[in-house]
C-alpha cells in the first residue's frame, strides 16, 4: 500500500508565511510609528497651553525600539525637557489642581485606528503571493 500526499497547498502556505514574517517587523514598525505620532499630536492638542506650564505640550514625544515581540513605542512627556516633569501632575491632578487628562484619552482615541491598521497589515501580508 502506497500513500501519496499532495503538499502543493502546504508549500504555498509556507512561502506566504515566510514572506509575511520577513516583512512584518519593518511594516509593523511603520504602523507603530504612525500610531505613536498620532497619539503625540492628539495629546499635545488636548493638553492645551496650561497657563503655568506653556512649554509642557512640546515636551510630549515618543521613542520607538524593537522589543522581543516586535516594535514598542513609549509616548509621553520627556522629563528632561522643559516642564516635561509636570506630566503626571497635569494628567492626574493634585490636591490643589484638578486633573486634565490628555495622554490617556489620546491613546484611547488612537486604539481603534491602530488595531484596524495592524489587521489590514496582517491581511495584506498574508494575501501577497
Amino acid at each position: 500500500m502506497t500513500i501519496r500526499i499532495e503538499h502543493g497547498d502546504l508549500d504555498r502556505w509556507v512561502v506566504t508565511m515566510d514572506r509575511a514574517t520577513s516583512a512584518m517587523p519593518d511594516e509593523a514598525t511603520r504602523v507603530v510609528a504612525k500610531g505613536a505620532l498620532n497619539i503625540k499630536t492628539d495629546a499635545r492638542g488636548r493638553s492645551g497651553r496650561p497657563r503655568r506650564a506653556p512649554a509642557y505640550p512640546e515636551s510630549i514625544g515618543y521613542d520607538i525600539w524593537q522589543g522581543l515581540r516586535g516594535p514598542v513605542a513609549e509616548i509621553g512627556p520627556d522629563k528632561l525637557r522643559r516642564q516635561g516633569a509636570l506630566g503626571n501632575l497635569l494628567e492626574y491632578g493634585s490636591v490643589h489642581n484638578p486633573p486634565h487628562p490628555h495622554m490617556i484619552p489620546a491613546a484611547e482615541a488612537e486604539q481603534p485606528r491602530f488595531e484596524r491598521a495592524m489587521e489590514a497589515l496582517a491581511e495584506r501580508l498574508l494575501e501577497e503571493r
